[in-house]
């Protein structure tokens, strides 16, 4: 039988739909049904602020309007406006994992370096108000790679080990040769792209204000690490670019051309000793 309501049964029932409007539609957030990843170290607490716009994979604008970029890390990256600026590969993706974990909800600052880049933006690691590490969580699911600088070293070792997990699995980026960790001998193209190469040290040189380790026997046109001396303090008192020598390397940084392709390093944790 069908049935029909009047007027006044059709507005009652209407009350007890839930009304949604535009400013109540908030971005969905996965943190709160997630493990919990914690901060695993102790880092200067700054503070609580509301995420306003996800930016991409590594950034994200608070709703002082500042820009935070999530220290430690590098995301797949997107043009944002960059004219001939191609898309990376799971960039949308990276960038939707992270509105996933922050949404448009408060996060806490912890500094453990430099508070800002040459750009004015925040350099912050981040917490949700459920406790999850953001940058942790991020390199955990595979949708970014350990990028540090040495005046923001902290907790290093422990987003390295996420990194290795998530790319052991082959969870995210990792799935996607794009992201592959390369060998000497196959940088061809790669010139002013962040990089991770792998390959074994064959000669250590030096100069007047720098140290050369050489992956191949020609260093005109083989691949080579860079060490300004004045960035020896970093790797600690007595440090002797020789001991690597002989030793097999995974090296991440920016890939330039001088003479062949080479990477600058500043600080020790751009490189990992691998077992021979």
């Amino acid at each position: 039988m069908k049935r029909f309501f009047s007027p006044a049964g059709l507005f009652a029932l209407l009350l007890l739909v839930p009304l949604v409007t535009p400013a109540m539609t908030t971005i969905p957030r996965a943190a709160a049904a997630a493990e919990i990843l914690p901060l695993p170290g102790k880092l200067t607490a700054g503070p609580t602020q509301q995420v306003i716009e996800v930016v991409d994979a590594d950034t994200v604008r608070l709703d002082n309007q500042r820009q935070v970029r999530l220290v430690g890390l590098q995301g797949p990256k997107l043009p944002l406006g960059r004219p001939n600026y191609p898309t990376w590969p799971l960039a949308p993706e990276a960038r939707a994992h992270l509105v996933a974990l922050v949404g448009d909800g408060p996060v806490t600052l912890h500094f453990g370096g430099a508070r800002e880049d040459r750009h004015g933006r925040i350099l912050a690691h981040l917490t949700t108000p459920e406790g999850t590490w953001v940058q942790g969580a991020m390199l955990a699911a595979g949708y970014a790679r350990v990028y540090t600088f040495d005046d923001n070293r902290s907790l290093i070792a422990e987003m390295l080990k996420l990194e290795a997990e998530a790319r052991a699995a082959k969870r995210g980026i990792w799935a996607n040769s794009y992201y592959r960790i390369r060998t000497p001998e196959t940088l061809q193209g790669t010139t002013d792209s962040f990089q991770i190469v792998e390959g074994r040290v064959l000669a250590v040189g030096l100069s007047r204000d720098r140290a050369f380790l050489n992956f191949g026997p020609d260093y005109k046109t083989d691949f080579t690490i860079a060490i300004a001396k004045r960035d020896f303090k970093n790797f600690g008192r007595g440090f002797d670019p020789k001991r690597f020598e002989g030793e097999r390397l995974r090296v991440r940084g920016w890939v330039e051309a001088v003479n062949g392709p080479s990477i600058d390093v500043t600080h020790p944790e751009q490189i990992e000793v691998l077992a021979k």
